[in-house]
């Protein structure tokens, strides 16, 4: 008799909850309004001589494709991971570039902004997001993540807009 071990998938962990132990956390979306928020909270961050989290909360339908990615394949779920954290990194490193003694870290979190973000201000001394203004007609001049997380914050929270797309 032959015993036969099953193969099972890869028990891998994404990131779905980030929290950190002090500095100051940006929500990044992409968009030019968090390029802003990012300057912005970077020039924070080196005055306040703390970290530098930024943070993009992903799905896979807001996910760069993985370098894995192949028709008929679908890569797992840290593939994903790994490309929205590389991505980030590379749009936005020379956003922060000329910042001396900035103690930067990438993260991706997957899950809806709006509780990422909330969960991530547990632990920070401050939040920093964008605010495009889109939206419900309520959220008009805040934009639904900024709306959300200024009501579910556990740290202050600052809003940046950009002043280009104003």
């Amino acid at each position: 008799m032959v015993a036969s071990t099953p193969v099972l998938p890869s028990m891998a962990q994404v990131l779905e909850h980030f929290v950190p132990v002090g500095g100051v956390v940006v929500g990044d979306d992409g968009t030019a309004t968090s390029r802003a928020a990012v300057r912005w909270s970077a020039a924070d961050a080196v005055r306040r001589g703390g970290a530098l989290h930024v943070v993009r909360a992903w799905s896979l339908t807001t996910a760069p494709r993985p370098r894995s990615w192949a028709v008929g394949y679908v890569p797992p779920f840290t593939d994903f991971e790994d490309a929205v954290r590389e991505e980030l990194a590379r749009t936005r490193r020379p956003l922060v570039a000329d910042l001396a003694g900035l103690d930067v870290h990438w993260h991706a979190v997957h899950g809806r902004p709006e509780a990422v973000l909330a969960t991530a201000s547990t632990g920070a001394e401050l939040l920093v997001v964008g605010s495009r203004g889109r939206g419900e007609l309520r959220e008009l001049l805040l934009g639904s993540v900024a709306a959300a997380v200024l009501h579910s914050a556990c740290c202050p929270v600052v809003v940046v807009r950009d002043r280009a797309s104003s």
